[in-house]
């Protein structure tokens, strides 16, 4: 009964193919609609915490001032000095390495090529605690480090804008300001970072060097702050906003003249935000398929009022009122669930489309989908139920009088 009762329901489907697909097109854009948010969403989110994490993985930033961004107050705050690196290294627990960080904007020159790119001084502890690894030659020897020599490693984007891609760079001079230096090593290109900043455009240099020849100061802009895995970054950001305050003699009403940026909170909030607005859209998107729903219900009533006849024969033949009610109840779940399947192959298209636009990475999203289509189907059985209801308690001699 139950096969030839989904038969007959998809015989009455096919009998008025445009009407069912105006019916169930509330259904098809809430199905889209739901996935699509929810998809490109999730996508976002991976890529805000992909971004944060090219940064470095459990991250400390230290620099000098109260705030960060445009105009921070760092010109009026100390610089800090190597000994401060060496006191948080040997006082605090829970740190796999510290790097100092000195920065400068400098024009490039090689092969009859110039780029305006950033120079970083720094140590070998700078590529564990921003992630960075060596796509060809090696770091800086112990030498090179104390004497602030003239070699340099550099970034994807300036290899390839001095020298073009894929170029062997090695034991080639580039000229950074007013000096030269060998390139030694080429770093493993990362991509964008957070605010479309580009990580790969940059040349790293000995601390020594970037602060003789292109600052031309002794102090150190940043201190790069690297947490052992397990390591309570919350924890760990106290303490070495304690020692500082020591190491500056500030009192207990003075404010901190210094900012700790603790990456993995930065990660957490982010992350937090957009996976709220992907449900707050969702939700939004979900009132199409109520009003889908309510399509379906009008629908089934005036399909009710069109075969009232031909419930009143099938009633009088001794058709059960059940069997009746099931017949216009799978009907109203059969429009509903297709139109959820259709919504599903417009959402991975659209959802395809939009993370290659954003530069997302796509990702099908089972759950989403299943919870989509058993939505969509339940939907049917709830607005569907009116109409089947009164089909089902029409009185057959009153329906076959209809005309």
């Amino acid at each position: 009964m139950l096969w030839n009762t989904l038969l007959l329901s998809l015989r009455e489907i096919r009998r008025n193919l445009l009407r069912s697909f105006l019916t169930i097109l509330g259904i098809v854009i809430g199905v889209a609609a739901v996935i699509t948010m929810v998809t490109v969403g999730n996508g976002a989110t991976r890529a805000v915490k992909a971004q944060i994490s090219s940064l470095g993985s459990n991250l400390l930033q230290v620099r000098p001032g109260q705030r960060l961004g445009p105009g921070r107050d760092s010109a009026g705050a100390p610089p800090f000095n190597l000994s401060d690196l060496d006191a948080i290294a040997v006082e605090i627990g829970g740190i796999a390495a510290v790097a100092p960080e000195v920065r400068g904007a400098v024009t490039v020159i090689a092969d009859g090529r110039n780029w305006s790119t950033t120079v970083t001084g720094s140590t070998n502890s700078y590529f564990q605690t921003n992630n960075w690894t060596l796509a060809s030659g090696r770091l800086f020897s112990g030498d090179e480090l104390k004497a602030g020599a003239a070699v340099c490693i550099l970034g994807a984007t300036v290899q390839r804008e001095l020298f073009g891609a894929g170029t062997d760079v090695l034991g080639r001079q580039v000229r950074v300001k007013s000096f030269s230096c060998e390139v030694i090593g080429t770093l493993g290109a990362k991509g964008q970072a957070a605010m479309g900043m580009d990580q790969d455009d940059t040349i790293l240099v000995p601390l020594q060097t970037a602060q003789r020849r292109v600052t031309g100061k002794t102090t150190v802009n940043t201190l790069l702050v690297s947490l052992q895995d397990g390591a309570d970054s919350a924890a760990v950001s106290r303490q070495v906003s304690q020692l500082l305050r020591d190491r500056r003699k500030l009192g207990p009403a003075d404010d901190d003249n210094f900012n700790v940026l603790d990456t993995k909170q930065i990660a957490e909030t982010l992350s937090g935000t957009t996976q709220l607005m992907t449900s707050l859209l969702g939700a939004v998107a979900a009132v199409s398929l109520l009003v889908g729903g309510i399509g379906i219900m009008n629908i089934m009533l005036v399909s009710v009022t069109e075969r009232t006849r031909e419930i009143g024969i099938r009633l009088a033949i001794g058709a059960l009122e059940r069997e009746v009610l099931l017949q216009f109840l799978i009907e109203a779940v059969a429009l509903s669930a297709l139109g959820g399947l259709i919504g599903i192959v417009l959402a991975t298209l659209a959802s395809i489309g939009i993370s290659s636009l954003m530069g997302v990475a796509y990702e099908f999203q089972t759950g989403i989908n299943l919870l989509a289509f058993v939505f969509s189907a339940a939907i049917g059985v709830v607005f569907g139920y009116f109409p089947a209801r009164r089909a089902a308690m029409l009185d057959p001699i009153e329906a076959l009088r209809h005309e």
